[in-house]
């Protein structure tokens, strides 16, 4: 026991007195630095080492100088700067002996750089290393270079390296090879120097020199174009033997992984095949045999197997390999799915997603496993294999997959099915040639998910419905039914009550009946309860009450004994605190109450929408969306696959209630031919057709203002005579030639034939017009003033004073007058105009609107009009009054009958 622990002492006193071990002054650094409680302990520490470092340097105490280095590595690790020693590295390089070199070269690499100037000093002391007879310090200088060489050490140790290459030690030759990648990066001209010995070197023994030089060779043919060429011709036969060699050979203890004799070497192999076969039919043609070898014979129960398995697969699809080849190689990948590890399935799947593009037929035998991918518990493994199964889709297996995918919704996870819905719709509308099963999948999607199905695809859903008439009863029945069962989906219950709203009259009288429905019997009443249930559920969702709302006033219009009850659900809203649902309550119970003549022609269904134009816009949104950073190629009619059978389209956009149309295209105008309704669509930003005045009657003025609420089309649009709304005994009269005012939802004002049109005094859009006021002619410069506005808490009236001199320049002074018994506090007033007409706002006289019309605020508006025609002017007021805020808006379109003061 005496004899042990003298032992152990003496082999403790050695290290600690040897001038070339760490010393235990590096230990105590080390505990020192570990012992701190705080970052400024440590920097205390390493302060006062490295002025001890310093200190020693001044000195210059060589038996110290290894120590000091390997402390200042170890600070250099901890992020503290240590280029103050660069020198001692270089002053360690050329010393004598090999533990001097060791630690030099090792602080060379770590506390220098490339960029380093310094690094200059150390090429003599590196070229001398080089042709040292220890092989021990030349391998020291090949790592080096190889770690830091830069470009002009490249091409003057070049020759010293390539002569190295030759070499009969294994070892040197190996750090070689790899030294010489380094040169090749950084000098690709220099590369054609090494091809030949790089091919020589594929004839050693040794895996590590073979290893080295095949990484040298791939780094070759990515520096040079020549060098790729030359080792097609004279390196396929020795990889092709190597790889061989390595497949058939015995267990080797020193190169076993796993029962697999090298897979590095393996790997390395098939990686550089891939690249000298690719593009080469000959060099394809001389691997095929020994790929096929490798694919059947190595085991796949071993990760180390199953590597060398994918490389090959890769190897396979990027050469030009025979088709039975390839399949084999995809029923690799088929395998790899049925793997229980989730890296091995993730990487088949990401393979077999650019094996598609190669051979799709081989990749859709493996459909059955895809799917059940879709169903993995790993979240990675399910988005790839969604992805893939998109990308397997065509047009014979297309129903089989997606039946598939919807079925999968009932029992998928819920953050999983976002993704899966939106690829199932983008499925279907891609693929669906038939409008019925196109109908059903995407009703099967909205039942069960609705709630995850996005608006562009239910505003596609909408625009396919109103183009098959033959399967509109269809579908309001189908949807009918899916919302008594599916109410929590959003999506489900914005269509389905579109369409009850649209078509609510086919479900309670079972129109167009397809062969295998059987009738089902739904009332009036019922009818107008779905709607009203979804109402009342989605009372927080502006969108779906909105349209709740405008279904039911067309309900009213369809059902006249469901009139009462509509209006008692419209009118609960009308305290609703959301301003869009408020307004709209107003408005339809005033349609209800005060319009029975005309509410049947203006809550006629919506005309069919053109299919064609909102898909090409709507792909042209996508691009734009997908290629914001790029510039993508442009959408046009001609290129884009539409669906369904649907034809290209042939006529312009139309503006509703959804925004279907396609609005985006720009309609073009023309000052002589611009019709009133070109106006009133340019300034409510919905779009227009450009149309020759030839034709046109008085009711296209009545058709904009109905398309300005969506809630129908004139009956002229939809091929019925039009309804002419007079009183009785009123004589039909000659339409002028600028349309005379007209109330939406009124009747038209009383007036006589005159030589001119009249200005109305008073204009609303839910109320008739007042008593017209005559004008005698174009010579007055002041023309009698109107009520723009008028409700019970508010009026607004215009004063018109038109510029002498400047007939196209006209000055409104506005009057707001408040009529309840609250003053209103912060009163803004705002207005907008077309286009063509330009509008400048005067400050108003105050912003405090006194109670009971005890006072005004006035305000100017300067307007002028750069041609003659409409006037059409959007008014808007806020005010501030109890600490709630009110809002109005308000639409005023009249016709002027003065030239000169055309606004």
């Amino acid at each position: 026991m005496d004899t042990v622990e003298k032992i152990v002492e003496d082999f403790a006193s050695d290290i600690a007195l040897s001038p070339f071990s760490s010393g235990t002054s590096l230990r105590e650094m080390i505990r020192a630095i570990r012992a701190c409680k705080t970052a400024a302990e440590e920097r205390a520490v390493v302060r006062r080492e490295c002025a001890a470092i310093r200190t020693a340097i001044s000195e210059n105490e060589p038996e110290l100088r290894h120590r000091n280095m390997a402390k200042l590595m170890f600070i250099h690790m901890l992020g503290y700067p240590t280029h103050f020693a660069q020198m001692e590295c270089l002053k360690l390089i050329a010393a004598a002996g090999y533990p001097e070199k060791r630690v030099g070269y090792l602080g060379l690499m770590l506390l220098l750089d490339e960029r380093q100037e310094v690094l200059m000093l150390v090429t003599n002391s590196l070229k001398q290393d080089l042709n040292h007879t220890n092989q021990f310090i030349v391998g020291l200088a090949l790592c080096a270079l190889g770690n830091i060489c830069s470009a002009e050490m490249a091409r003057d140790l070049s020759p010293e390296v390539e002569r190295l290459m030759r070499s009969r030690e294994v070892n040197t030759k190996k750090k070689a090879a790899l030294c010489s990648i380094r040169i090749a990066r950084k000098v690709p001209d220099l590369a054609e120097n090494f091809m030949g010995l790089a091919a020589s070197l594929l004839k050693e023994k040794h895996h590590g020199v073979l290893i080295s030089a095949i990484q040298l060779c791939t780094e070759l043919c990515k520096a040079s174009r020549d060098a790729l060429e030359y080792l097609r011709k004279n390196c396929i036969e020795g990889l092709v033997r190597i790889l061989r060699d390595v497949s058939n050979s015995s267990y080797a203890p020193e190169y076993d992984v796993s029962g697999i004799v090298d897979p590095f070497l393996h790997i390395r192999v098939l990686k550089l095949l891939r690249i000298l076969g690719q593009g080469d039919a000959d060099c394809s043609e001389y691997m095929n045999d020994i790929l096929a070898q490798v694919a059947t014979k190595t085991e796949s129960n071993k990760n180390a197997g199953n590597a060398i398995l994918y490389e090959c697969v890769q190897t396979i699809m990027g050469i030009e390999a025979t088709s039975g080849l390839r399949v084999l190689a995809i029923n690799i990948l088929g395998r790899f799915l049925s793997n229980r590890d989730n890296n091995i399935r993730y990487v088949a799947l990401n393979m077999l997603m650019r094996a598609i593009a190669v051979d799709a037929l081989a990749v859709q035998r493996h459909r059955t496993t895809i799917l059940e991918c879709v169903k993995d518990a790993d979240a990675s493994i399910r988005k790839r294999a969604l992805e893939l199964v998109y990308l397997l889709v065509n047009d014979t297996n297309v129903k089989p997959l997606t039946k598939e995918l919807i079925d999968y919704l009932n029992i998928a996870d819920p953050d999983f099915i976002g993704d899966l819905t939106v690829m199932i719709c983008s499925i279907v509308e891609k693929f669906s040639q038939e409008k019925l099963w196109y109908l059903d999948q995407m009703f099967k999607v909205l039942s069960l998910a609705g709630n995850h199905v996005k608006d562009d695809i239910c505003h596609a859903l909408i625009v396919v419905l109103s183009n098959t008439a033959e399967f509109q009863g269809y579908s309001v029945r189908s949807l009918y039914k899916a919302l008594q069962s599916y109410g929590k989906q959003g999506s489900l219950v914005r269509v389905a009550v579109w369409c009850i709203g649209e078509y609510g009259e086919m479900l309670v009288n079972n129109v167009g009946m397809l062969d295998r429905e059987e009738p089902i019997k739904v009332t009036e009443s019922d009818a107008v309860g779905a709607v009203e249930f979804a109402l009342s559920r989605y009372s927080a969702d502006v969108t779906t009450g909105a349209m709740c709302l405008v279904a039911l006033l067309k309900l009213s219009s369809r059902f006249p004994s469901t009139s009462e009850r509509v209006k008692q659900i419209v009118a609960q809203n009308k305290e609703n605190v959301v301003l869009e649902l408020q307004q709209r309550s107003i408005e339809f119970t005033s349609i209800i109450q005060r319009h029975q003549s005309i509410r049947s022609s203006l809550l006629e269904r919506m005309p069919v929408l053109d299919e064609a134009s909102y898909l090409v816009k709507r792909a042209t949104a996508t691009q734009t969306t997908i290629s914001a950073d790029k510039l993508a190629p442009a959408v046009t009619p001609g290129s884009l696959k539409l669906p369904n059978g649907v034809a290209k389209p042939t006529s312009a956009p139309l503006a509703d209630l959804l925004d279907l149309s396609s609005d985006g295209a720009p309609a073009s105008t023309v000052a002589s031919t611009t019709t009133p309704n070109d106006f009133l669509q340019d300034l409510l930003g919905i779009g227009g057709v450009s149309s020759s005045t030839t034709g046109v009657t008085s009711t296209a003025s009545t058709d904009i203002l109905m398309d300005l609420l969506s809630i129908g089309s004139s009956p002229s649009q939809n091929g019925t005579p039009v309804t002419d709304f007079r009183h009785p005994g009123q004589e039909s009269k000659p339409v002028p030639a600028v349309p005379e005012a007209i109330d939406l939802l009124g009747s038209l004002s009383p007036a006589e034939t005159k030589p001119t049109p009249v200005v109305p005094q008073d204009m609303d859009l839910l109320d008739g017009l007042s008593s017209n006021t005559s004008v005698s002619g174009l010579e007055n410069t002041t023309h009698p003033s109107i009520t723009a506005f008028q409700s019970a808490t508010l009026k607004i009236t215009f004063d018109f004073k038109r510029k002498p001199g400047n007939p196209r320049v006209t000055t409104i002074h506005a009057t707001f007058t408040n009529l309840t018994s609250s003053t209103f506090t912060d009163f803004i007033f705002q207005a907008a105009v077309p286009k063509f007409i330009q509008l400048r706002l005067d400050p108003a006289s105050g912003n405090t609107v006194p109670a009971n019309g005890n006072g005004s605020v006035t305000q100017g508006l300067n307007v002028t009009n750069n041609q003659q025609g409409q006037i059409i002017v959007e008014l808007a007021y806020a005010h501030t009054s109890y600490l709630l805020a009110f809002f109005n808006l308000h639409v005023l379109p009249y016709p002027t009958p003065f030239p000169s003061m055309c606004l």
